[in-house]
């Protein structure tokens, strides 16, 4: 079964088609011909993923998913949340977001968090959603080379390594996106859309 996944995101886009295997194969914008951008402007997690799916359901009129993740921090209530990408500013940058971060969690003890992502499925015109979460702790600076995003601020619990720290495939077996990728697989091999 092919499925186009609706990000430019090429990190991402590896990250899942390694975690799927080959249950199902991953399209991605530029293989199925589009390039430009997709809208995210709702206030939620579930509401990004929802609008990028159905805009790109509405371009092409094929089955297609798409992600939203944010990062959660609880002594900053929940924040940088739906907002992870831009939390400094609307180029993404990755490094300026970490760097704000850290600022703003520079007084503070608490340094728990958790990486939400929701994943938007259509599917034959109807809609489904698939959470998956990963809890940890923001470390005071950044470790490891790998992985994307804030990755390398990130120790998930029962570990010591951040996120960047780790092969992928350590990553994958625990990660919000893995989390989330996996119900949305077996929800697919559970009604038999896939071998």
């Amino acid at each position: 079964m092919k499925l186009i996944f609706a990000s430019n995101n090429q990190h991402k886009s590896s990250e899942i088609q390694n975690i799927i295997g080959d249950s199902f194969k991953l399209i991605t914008l530029l293989e199925a011909g589009f390039e430009g951008d997709i809208p995210e402007n709702q206030n939620t997690l579930e509401g990004n993923a929802l609008e990028k799916a159905r805009f790109i359901f509405n371009k092409l009129h094929v089955n297609c998913f798409a992600d939203d993740t944010g990062l959660e921090v609880e002594a900053l209530n929940g924040a940088p949340g739906v907002f992870s990408a831009r939390y400094a500013g609307h180029e993404n940058n990755a490094e300026n977001n970490i760097t704000k971060l850290l600022l703003n969690l520079s007084d503070k003890t608490n340094r728990k968090a958790q990486f939400r992502t929701v994943t938007a499925l259509i599917l034959n015109g109807k809609e489904y959603l698939f959470e998956g979460t990963v809890k940890g702790n923001i470390i005071t600076e950044k470790r490891g080379d790998s992985g994307f995003g804030y990755d390398p601020i990130f120790i998930p619990d029962g570990y010591n390594k951040t996120f960047a720290e780790m092969p992928l495939i350590e990553k994958n077996k625990i990660s919000h996106r893995a989390n989330s990728i996996f119900k949305l697989a077996e929800f697919l091999k559970k009604d038999n859309f896939i071998p």
